[in-house]
């Protein structure tokens, strides 16, 4: 399209409109591994990475993917595990009763080097819905929770609940936004399963099977959180993780569940 006899200040106010609509970002993959139990979710630390999968979790090594320990919490009545986040030599995992209702949550804790459980925060049947992602940021903690639509959905409630949460470092809630309609309508009949900070300040979140990023932010006022851009991704959905070991880059973690895949991604 060419755009003739244009005043200069409708050519700036249509470039401005195009570019909120474009990807000012791109998601390269760097690598990928094959591992069956890649279904839920991935957490990372300096070395490794973490393979959620329902009642089990598997440790590899970044550099080949090689499984070197496992967890299982099938006897343990462990049934969905969500995602995971490590921080200081715990794996930190966001744990449900989906698709039970009443919809009840907690976090499950892992040492890192033994793989072995050392705690839990247990918040039962939790007002916000089913914690799929757990992050720190600035000393604070931000959980996702979820609510879905049709027979999965909760107490007459849909994925227009579904919401951010930030708690103090003692698990006091302090704040908590919910998603645009525009995103909701991207989750839905699902929800939000995956998310996380990025060193640029944004929050990263994912659906349940799209390969996208929904890039998030807070909103400077009210209680609805902003929907800055959508980026594609070789991450197809479920939870995500941060590698906030590599310097000067910002890495992320994610799975391709239909193929079994670990994936990690630059976001220039």
């Amino acid at each position: 399209m060419i755009l003739r006899n244009v005043p200069f200040f409708f050519l700036c106010a249509f470039s401005s409109l195009f570019s909120s609509f474009s990807y000012s970002q791109a998601i390269t993959e760097i690598r990928s591994f094959q591992v069956t139990e890649a279904k839920q979710a991935v957490a990372v630390d300096e070395e490794h990475f973490y393979v959620i999968n329902n009642s089990t979790i598997t440790k590899h090594s970044k550099s080949d993917g090689k499984q070197i320990a496992v967890w299982d919490g099938s006897k343990e009545g462990i049934k969905h595990l969500n995602s995971g986040l490590v921080i200081k030599g715990k794996l930190y995992c966001a744990n449900t009763n989906y698709p039970e209702i009443p919809m009840a949550s907690s976090i499950e804790i892992f040492d890192v080097n033994t793989m072995q459980h050392v705690g839990n925060h247990s918040f039962g049947i939790a007002e916000h819905g089913s914690l799929t992602w757990i992050d720190q940021k600035d000393g604070f903690w931000w959980s996702g929770f979820a609510h879905y639509a049709g027979k999965e959905a909760s107490e007459g409630r849909d994925v227009r609940w579904t919401s951010v949460v930030k708690y103090d470092s003692e698990w006091r809630q302090l704040e908590s936004w919910i998603f645009p309609k525009q995103i909701v309508d991207l989750f839905t009949p699902k929800s939000n399963s995956g998310g996380a900070w990025g060193k640029d300040g944004l929050l990263y979140c994912t659906g349940h099977d799209q390969p996208e990023l929904y890039v998030m932010r807070l909103p400077k006022s009210g209680f609805t959180l902003e929907h800055v851009k959508t980026l594609p991704a070789p991450l197809h959905g479920q939870g995500i993780a941060m590698d906030h070991w590599t310097k000067d880059k910002q890495i992320i973690y994610g799975i391709n569940r239909a193929e079994n895949k670990v994936i990690s991604a630059e976001i220039k």
